[in-house]
């Protein structure tokens, strides 16, 4: 009898264990409003060296989404629609190995999830959540028969600056908040943080996903950004192993003249060397090397946050 009671508690408790978090890979995508699709195009296609894997219709037949490729499993989304009046961001993309177990996962951790997975328009599974600063996060698990699935191994020219996104920036109000959804929830772990030359507070947080080499950094701010000036917090970091030679590239390209912008190398705080482009709507494509240019890494801010 001591035996059997002993065996079914034991299996009540295994039945109450939370869900094991599935694998977050890295970023899948950013997503961006823009105003003119041409302009867009021209930007991130004929001067930023990248192709459109495929595209999706709006109901009139127009394009409604382009997808501009990094690689097989990172994408910039170009979507053709007025913003919502609160930046170019529309959302931000994370890959799983399995998006119903994140789900059951999400919900043992009180996220608010939906009730089911769907397939996305391009075929790979998703649900979307909301992140303490109402930034949607989009998880998805890519199929082999989805659209993206389908395109692997094409659609990625030479002419590409730069072959991997290595982080996303999003504006964060409340660190701990963020830090505890990112990190706590969905695994990452700080890599660095880092402040302004001449702030006082903390600027920037960077969390690396928990399988992956790329990470979400976290744009602090005291008062938040009108919107028409969120581009420049909300951006993509593609790496480049020269800087010298990607901007020479760049300069060299035709589209270049339609660039209106300096294309100035600096030093950034963490001992990068990087170049600060903006796409026609303002938001800022940011090319970075990969390590600190004398090989130490720069040590991590001590200052506050900002609020």
């Amino acid at each position: 009898m001591r035996y059997c009671l002993g065996f079914l508690l034991c299996l009540s408790v295994s039945a109450q264990a939370p869900p094991a978090r599935p694998k977050v890979f890295g970023v899948a995508h950013y997503s961006i409003f823009v105003s003119d699709l041409a302009k867009a195009r021209a930007f991130y296609e004929d001067f930023l060296g990248y192709e459109e894997a495929f595209t999706l219709p709006k109901a009139d037949g127009t394009v409604q989404i382009a997808f501009v490729k990094i690689n097989d499993h990172q994408y910039v989304e170009l979507v053709n629609e007025p913003n919502k009046g609160e930046g170019q961001l529309n959302h931000l993309g994370l890959y799983t190995d399995d998006v119903e177990r994140m789900r059951q996962y999400l919900v043992s951790r009180a996220v608010k999830v939906p009730d089911q997975v769907v397939r996305s328009r391009v075929g790979n599974k998703k649900i979307s959540v909301t992140d303490p600063d109402g930034h949607i996060v989009e998880i998805v698990e890519y199929l082999a028969d989805s659209l993206i699935g389908k395109d692997t191994g094409k659609h990625m020219p030479a002419t590409r600056i730069s072959d991997r996104l290595m982080h996303v920036g999003i504006l964060v109000g409340n660190l701990e908040a963020a830090t505890n959804f990112y990190g706590g929830i969905l695994g990452c772990h700080e890599i660095w943080r880092g402040n302004s030359l001449t702030g006082t507070t903390l600027s920037w947080v960077n969390m690396r996903v928990p399988d992956g080499d790329n990470h979400v950094e976290f744009m602090l701010y005291r008062e938040l950004p009108p919107p028409d000036r969120r581009g420049g917090a909300h951006h993509i970091c593609l790496v480049v192993p020269d800087m010298d030679k990607a901007v020479a590239t760049l300069e060299a390209r035709p589209a270049r003249k339609d660039y209106a912008r300096e294309m100035k190398i600096n030093l950034g705080v963490d001992n990068k060397r990087q170049v600060g482009l903006f796409d026609p709507d303002g938001t800022r494509v940011e090319l970075m090397e990969a390590n600190p240019v004398d090989g130490k890494p720069a040590p991590s801010s001590t200052l506050p946050p900002p609020r």
